[in-house]
């Protein structure tokens, strides 16, 4: 990710715009909302904290608790010192700006904390057009001014860990330094980062390209300059640094200085070769340079590295590394260097990168003179640990795994680029995984051989990708599909799920659906490493809302999850794998046969109504089947996207009502409704751009569900709502609220007006409620807390569903418990008597329990008040050696229920 050269002069003046410089713009903004003040949202995430790679945790030098965090394609994020949350900095970034939500740099001003600087862009190759771009804020990241740049940057690209590339002069903090990609080389800022130039007198852009015949650009990038440190007892304040150090992408010449202030510069005598530097860290009271280097860029890979010392006084390197590169035991690269200011011999390290068992860090008390691991070998393949881990901010990252010793779950971490310790508080400390940020308020505890506690310290990051949304009408208001952590089924939206999908695991699930009259009914297909898991399959399906899953069979030559729909009634599946045809499977997919007259790749859905109807689309045709995607017929639609991402999802209890959204920038973009089945598609006028279309709760005094959709609407792109059928429009976020990139998916829900899903592509699944939503006309559950006036019991008004899905010896049961009396139950108990034979194994979205023949189930803190109307859907999974049968009746706080099966 970046290059330059010549010595002996320095920057570029900076006065006016010219080629190689520049110079400060004005963020794009997009237009005003409008927006009704009763049409105002409230916005959140739907908590699951963390979920991507966190290269970077920045502290500042001077001001206690005054921490940053940046991700790859997820924005910047401050941490609250009040309450621990990271709070996100960079959703205003727009639809048209998605690849600045990448980060490659972040710098904080020692001088002026309030000033924080963010270099910005996720890719260099031709995966965007847009160059990279330097976001400066005055007030902590509240707003921001930008200044693009004449180059691209790549906050997602290999390297992306090393750093940091951006710096800030700790004594004349108008000037700023940033390593450029691409063989751009390093570029200087003298007026807080409005105006940029490249600095001419550096000689080295780096020749480090991981994969030179990459034909994607993606791996065949000059890494570049990574990393710029300064001596700050070289300056004095208001005057520039004159010891500055930098990095570079290139093992024979990785670590250049300047004394000058950037005047001039040298690659450092004696230096270190063989690997790249992928951190240098300077300890200014004692005039040593600390340096981690690997072979590769990472931040996936590392199998060789050293760590070096350099003494500043007298030119010394000494190699200090705990196990150096040419020990046989060395199968690593380091990275993740950090100083204990407040100690400053003390110094760790991570390893850069081993996988397994797992990452190991390394600390020294005496200036790597002699090291200690965090975790050491006891009598394979057992490990004797220092620390305990403590998952409970987000209990799924132990993967749902139960690896054999020496692996352990959960992973003390992976792609451990960023290891901290707190400027002012040696005990502190945070680092970065693959998927979340860890840390400990014990640090110390280690130099007294103590055991000290590592958790979880993501909480207000959230960085999925998000593939796919549903809502279904009752269970659980939310399941989602998930880039590299598969997905979860979220029963509290304000709590985060316990485990992602298991029975199989997906790294992506890319596709999801219910049977929407048999909701319980839910099926996933994703991508996963089938060279490692040759056995599994890339569809799974649930009976009980996605709480549990099996996997069903495959087709041969599958290679990829692609799409799945489920019939209405839930009887069967129609999917469209990557690497093979379009299938059906009556059943759970135990055995597909290929269907007739769709291509392969369609995308397809379900009608919500007609369970023998399924539809596909594919290369500007729509496909209709009749007989349950046993065979399809191409409809005569015309005027559809053939080119472009398509989207399309037909409506709840409308038989053959279908919304189609997608296209092409510079061809046929749009919004298309079809009332018919697919025959004929409208244009919805005004719609000039749409990338994806959801349903939700109708409006009070309407009769259609109200439609959801990312889209560009009479100029104004943004996430708009219809509450008449797409008559007309209302954009229903603003310009503080955009996310980046929306396309994937969207949904309403079902039980609650107003309130829609978004996906975003690194911001994790946010959602917005109606700051002042409308009063209810009765028309079902709105997903809120009782209004009062409840008891602690039902009256008799209580109405049970009770079903199951049973199998050789045992069963799933799904029970449906609805309040249908005239006042609210305040903590609700079920109770009933299992025929005889029959045992209560484990249940979900209750506490379950069972004495006798009678189980017992309790409302959890989420679901324990049931407002009149609503309902609340459990299970459990039972053993059954005589087959089953349903109870015979059922009471609910002592009153007994209607219902049974």
């Amino acid at each position: 990710m970046r290059r330059a050269l010549t010595i002996g002069f320095a920057a570029l003046t900076l006065l006016a715009p010219s080629a190689g410089a520049a110079q400060a713009v004005s963020a794009p903004a997009a237009a005003p909302a409008e927006q009704a003040a009763d049409t105002a949202y409230d916005w959140r995430n739907v908590e699951i904290v963390g979920g991507g790679f966190v290269p970077g945790i920045v502290f500042n030098q001077t001001e206690p608790d005054l921490v940053y965090a940046r991700t790859d394609i997820g924005g910047a994020y401050r941490m609250n010192p009040d309450t621990g949350r990271w709070i996100p900095l960079l959703d205003h970034i727009g639809w048209d700006d998605w690849n600045l939500t990448g980060i490659v740099s972040l710098a904080t001003d020692p001088v002026d904390p309030d000033r924080v600087y963010v270099a910005a862009g996720n890719y260099t190759n031709d995966w965007t057009s847009q160059n990279g771009a330097v976001l400066r804020s005055a007030d902590r990241g509240e707003t921001w001014e930008r200044t693009d740049l004449p180059f691209k940057l790549g906050g997602n690209m290999p390297g992306r860990g090393m750093g940091e590339r951006l710096a800030v002069d700790p004594n004349d903090n108008s000037v700023l330094y940033l390593g450029a990609p691409s063989g751009h080389g390093l570029w200087k800022s003298t007026d807080h980062g409005e105006t940029w130039a490249e600095v001419t007198a550096f000689p080295n852009p780096g020749d480090y390209v991981q994969d030179p015949n990459d034909e994607s650009g993606y791996l065949s990038d000059n890494q570049g300059v990574v990393w710029v440190t300064f001596d700050p007892t070289t300056g004095t304040d208001g005057g520039a640094t004159q010891d500055v150090y930098v990095g570079v992408a290139d093992k024979d010449n990785t670590v250049y200085r300047s004394t000058d202030g950037g005047e001039s510069w040298e690659a450092i005598p004696g230096r270190p070769t063989g690997h790249l530097a992928h951190k240098g860290v300077l300890d200014h009271e004692n005039g040593i340079l600390y340096i981690a280097t690997s072979d590769t860029g990472g931040p996936y890979d590392g199998g060789s590295g050293d760590v070096w010392k350099y003494d500043t006084a007298t030119g010394e390197w000494t190699r200090i590394s705990p196990v150096p590169s040419d020990h046989e035991d060395n199968n690593y690269g380091y990275s993740g260097l950090t100083i204990d200011r407040q100690n400053p011999g003390t110094i760790m390290v991570a390893t850069q990168i081993s996988w397994w068992p797992d990452v190991i860090f390394f600390r020294s008390t005496d200036g790597g003179e002699s090291w200690t691991r965090i975790w050491d070998w006891g009598a394979y393949p057992e490990r004797t640990e220092r620390y305990e881990m403590d998952v409970s901010g987000a209990p799924w990252l132990t993967f749902g795994q139960n690896p054999a010793p020496p692996e352990s779950t959960p992973k003390l971490g992976w792609m451990t680029e960023s290891l901290e310790i707190d400027p002012f508080d040696s005990d502190r400390m945070m680092y970065g995984t693959g998927a979340t940020v860890y840390g400990t308020d014990e640090l110390t505890d280690w130099d007294r051989d103590e055991t000290f506690t590592i958790e979880v310290m993501a909480q207000g990051i959230e960085e999925t990708a998000v593939l796919d949304l549903v809502s279904p009408p009752e269970g659980a208001p939310l399941i989602s599909g998930l880039g590299d952590i598969g997905g979860f089924r979220h029963d509290d939206l304000d709590t985060v799920p316990d485990m992602m999908f298991t029975g199989p695991g997906f790294d992506s699930t890319t596709s999801l659906d219910y049977a929407e009259s048999d909701p319980g009914v839910v099926v996933r297909a994703g991508d996963f490493d089938k060279s490692a898991r040759p056995d599994d399959s890339s569809v799974a399906f649930s009976t009980d809302g996605g709480s549990n899953w099996f996997q069903g069979g495959e087709p041969e030559g599958v290679t990829g999850g692609g799409t799945v729909a489920a019939a209405a009634d839930g009887s069967r599946f129609v999917w469209s794998p990557e690497g093979t045809a379009v299938h059906h499977s009556v059943g759970f997919g135990t055995t597909w046969t290929p269907s007739e007259g769709i291509p392969a790749g369609a995308v397809v859905e379900s009608d919500r109504v007609n369970p023998d109807v399924f539809y596909g689309f594919a290369g500007g045709t729509f496909y209709l089947s009749t007989d349950g995607g046993a065979h399809f017929t191409a409809t005569e639609a015309g005027g559809l996207p053939a080119e472009g991402d398509v989207r399309f999802k037909a409506v709840p209890g409308l038989e053959g009502e279908i919304w189609l959204a997608g296209g092409a920038e510079g061809g046929t973009y749009g919004l298309w409704r079809s009332t018919d089945s697919g025959a004929g598609f409208t244009r919805v006028e005004g719609v000039e751009e749409a990338d994806s279309i959801g349903f939700g709760k109708a409006a009070p005094g309407q009769d259609y569900m109200a439609l959801y959709t990312s889209a560009q609407i009479d100029g104004v792109r943004g996430i708009h709502r219809s509450d008449d059928a797409g008559a007309s429009w209302v954009r229903v976020n603003d310009d503080q609220h955009q996310w980046g990139w929306t396309g994937a998916a969207i949904t309403g829900d079902p039980r609650v007006y107003g309130r829609v899903y978004v996906a975003t592509n690194g911001r994790g699944v946010v959602y917005g409620d109606l700051t002042n939503p409308p009063t209810d006309d009765g028309g079902g559950d709105d997903g809120g807390g009782d209004d009062g006036g409840g008891d602690d019991g039902a009256d008799g008004s209580c109405r049970v569903d009770y079903a199951t899905q049973d199998w050789s010896g045992g069963f799933t049961a799904t029970v449906g418990v609805t309040n249908t009396g005239d006042t609210a139950v305040e903590g609700w108990s079920l109770e009933f008597d299992l025929p005889a034979g029959q045992r209560l194994e484990h249940g979900w979205s209750a506490e379950w329990s069972q004495s006798g023949s009678t189980v017992t189930a309790t409302g959890m803190a989420w679901n324990a008040d049931l407002r009149p109307g609503a309902s609340v859907e459990i299970g459990f999974n039972g053993s059954a050696p005589d087959g089953t049968s349903p109870p015979s009746s059922f009471t609910l706080n002592g009153a007994t229920c209607s219902g049974g099966e």
